[in-house]
Formats: C-alpha cells, structure tokens, sequence
C-alpha cells in the first residue's frame, strides 16, 4: 500500500473530519472563555486557573480512562467525548444569553464548571485516539496517518480562534457557542458512520495479576521505554514553560492593542503555521535523522517564544506565533509516530493516557504556570524567560539522550 493512501480509507476520513470538529469547539471555547474571564477579573492568575482546571481531571483520570478504553470500545469512548463537548456548549449558550443575563459572579463558576468538562473529555480522548488510530489504518501509514490528523486538528485550531473572535466581537459570546453546539451534532453524525470491526484487547498476561499493576501497566511501560519517554518528556517540558497561549487575552488588550478579532489572530497563528508545516509532512514524511529534526524544532520554537514576549507589533508577534507553530507541529508529529509504533495493542490506550498526562502537565498546567509567573515576574519577563528555558531543555537532552538523537523513525 503506497504511503500517501491513508486518505483513500473511508473509516479514516470520517473520523479525520470528526476530529476536526472536537478541537475546533475546544478552540472557540478556550478564546472565548479566556476573554470573559480576562473581562470579569483582568488579573493572569484567573486566566491561568483556566489550565489548572482542565488539567485537574485530565491528569486524575488519566490512568483509569487508559484502562478503560482498553478494555471497551474506543469509537464508543470518542462518541461519548463529543457528546460530553456538546453538554459543555450547551451550558455556555444558556449562561451567555442576553434574554435572560447572570452577572458575572454568576457566570464564572460555570464558564469554569465547562473548562472543567474539557478536561474530562481530554482525559479520554487522547487514549481512545491512541487505540483507534491502528484500527483504522494499516501499520506502515501510521506515521503518514499522524500528519493527517495533525493537519485536521490544526484546520480547527487556525479557523476555530480566528472565526471565534470574529463573532464574539460582532455579536457576543452566544453566536459563536451556537456554532460549537451545531458543529459537535456533526460530530456525532460522523463518528456513528464510521463501521469497524473493534478489536478489545484483553492480555492474558495482564488480567492474571492485580487491578493495579493492569492499570498501570502503560506508565510502567513508557518508563522502561528510554525513547518514548525522553521524546515525551521534551516535548512536556519544552511547551510547560515556553507556552504563552493563556496570555494572549492580556497580551492583545494591553500590549498588541488589538480586541477579540486581534486576539483570535493571534490564537490562530500557530495553528496556521502548524497546518502548513503538517501538509508538507504529508507530502514529505519524515524517517530519517527524526531525532535531530525533533531537537531542532523545538529549539526553534524557544527562540520563536522569547521574540514574540519582546515584540510589541501585532504582525510579528503572529508572524512569530506562526513560525513557532510550524516547529510545534513537527514535534506533534513525531511523538504522535513514536507513540503509535512503540505501542503494544494490548495496552495502546493505557499508553495513550500516559501521553495525555505529558500533553496535560504540558499544555494545562503549562497555562497555570504562565499566570503564576505573569503574576509574580510580570508579563514580558514570564514569557521571554519561559522560552529560554526551554532552550535550555532542549540543549540539556540532546547531551543527556543520544539514543533520541540519532532516531529514525523507519527504524521503529
């Protein structure tokens, strides 16, 4: 089978469309709800408890919802993702409608209540993914398969912010969570259309010994794995403190001067730049010398992080959140093909819960850590200290990893 079919299955193309419209909501909501909090309570530690409440289920779930897709239905777990999205619209359309207004107080419980349903949804998601990818398309695509779904979550997260801005700043919050809610209807359309012939795997080796160590077994596995776990804990460390998305409300308000459609440029960018650098890995998979393109990039995005903290114009900090984008997404890229060929398919989705937790202390907690630091150091320094250290993660772990360094991925 040549490498560039995976687009030819139809199982793969429905679930690819269903996973454009999970991460385009999860986008609209995240800009919306950063700007509404940033509005009520114009202080960075509120933007960053956005992260930390995400994070919380997302992190404590981890190894049970691991467990649990193992030993299911993946495709059933995805649906019951969507249709948890589709509850968390509907609650942001009820406290945002002006027929029948809560004040702020009111509103800010729930608008934390639906960020804290993401997360439960995340928790899942990233494991049921894992364990359903294989099943929709062969082995020797998989990495190929990686840069087509990168390529539709990066679809949703390029048009989801900028599209959300837009509407918030004509017409409200109500507009753009009305969308969201008609899209994850969609959502579910297609993820019921998609027919397959699920393998549960049940590992007799692992149902012969304690709850525990079956639920487990993915950490334990990751932690003996030194390549996955040194690609995973990079990728964790380099985005905990080079992040800077949960900022962006303050920086267009009160450095770029820009409103909400501004702001949902600027949440746009990366995911724009991510689109493009994906479709090119389509059209050109990455094998060989992965481990030094991996290093590379991320070092490439530090650099993008620390100018776009110094940049006090609206086109190059998103020229910067572009280009920095584009290095993010060849990381996503290959740790998603790691991930994918170093599991066994007995515990893929157990594995898969042990990458959200990395992806989760990343991205969410990455979050709370932007506000905390914003709050104690102020805005600029936070940022622009945060991508150093990544610099120094990534200059750390091509010395300490060389197995990482010299890794092709034809080889896995």
């Amino acid at each position: 089978m040549q490498e560039t079919s995976a687009w030819s299955i139809r199982n793969f193309r429905l679930f690819t469309y269903a996973g454009i419209c999970l991460p385009f909501v999860a986008q609209v909501q995240s800009l919306i709800i950063g700007w509404q909090i940033y509005e009520i309570k114009h202080d960075p530690l509120y933007l960053g408890l956005i992260g930390l409440t995400e994070a919380a289920p997302a992190l404590s779930l981890a190894f049970i919802t691991g467990y649990i897709v193992d030993r299911t239905s993946p495709l059933l777990v995805f649906k019951n993702v969507a249709r948890l999205a589709l509850f968390s619209s509907l609650m942001l359309i009820v406290i945002s409608n002006p027929w029948r207004p809560f004040t702020p107080d009111q509103r800010l419980p729930i608008i934390y209540a639906a960020a804290f349903l993401a997360g439960v949804g995340r928790a899942f998601r990233m494991p049921a993914f894992v364990a359903l990818i294989p099943q929709l398309v062969p082995r020797n695509i998989l990495h190929v398969s990686s840069a087509w779904n990168a390529s539709g979550f990066n679809i949703a997260s390029a048009v989801g912010p900028a599209l959300g801005g837009f509407l918030f700043a004509w017409k409200g919050a109500p507009l753009p969570y009305t969308l969201d809610f008609l899209i994850m209807i969609v959502a579910l359309g297609l993820i019921g259309l998609i027919k397959i012939d699920e393998k549960i795997n049940l590992d007799p080796k692992s149902t012969a010994v304690s709850f525990f160590h079956d639920l487990t077994l993915g950490l334990r596995y990751v932690f003996k794995h030194p390549l996955l776990l040194s690609a995973l804990t990079l990728d964790m460390f380099a985005v905990l403190f080079g992040g800077a998305v949960a900022m962006l409300p303050i920086y267009a308000a009160e450095i770029l001067f820009t409103g909400p459609t501004g702001l949902g440029i600027l949440r746009s960018a990366p995911a724009a730049g991510s689109l493009i650098m994906s479709l090119f890995l389509i059209k050109f998979p990455i094998n060989r010398h992965a481990g030094k393109i991996l290093l590379s990039c991320i070092a490439g995005f530090g650099f993008c992080m620390v100018g776009f903290g110094l940049s006090r114009l609206f086109w190059l900090s998103a020229f910067l959140l572009f280009l920095g984008g584009s290095f993010d997404s060849v990381s996503v890229v290959i740790r998603s093909a790691i991930v994918q060929l170093s599991s066994p398919p007995e515990i893929r989705g157990r594995i898969g819960a042990v990458n959200s937790v990395f992806i989760g202390i990343s991205n969410q907690l990455g979050e709370f850590e932007s506000g905390v630091a914003a709050k104690l150091l102020g805005l600029v320094p936070s940022v622009v200290i945060g991508g150093l250290v990544t610099l120094i993660v990534v200059g750390f772990t091509t010395i300490k990893t060389p197995k990482l360094r010299r890794m092709d991925l034809s080889n896995l």
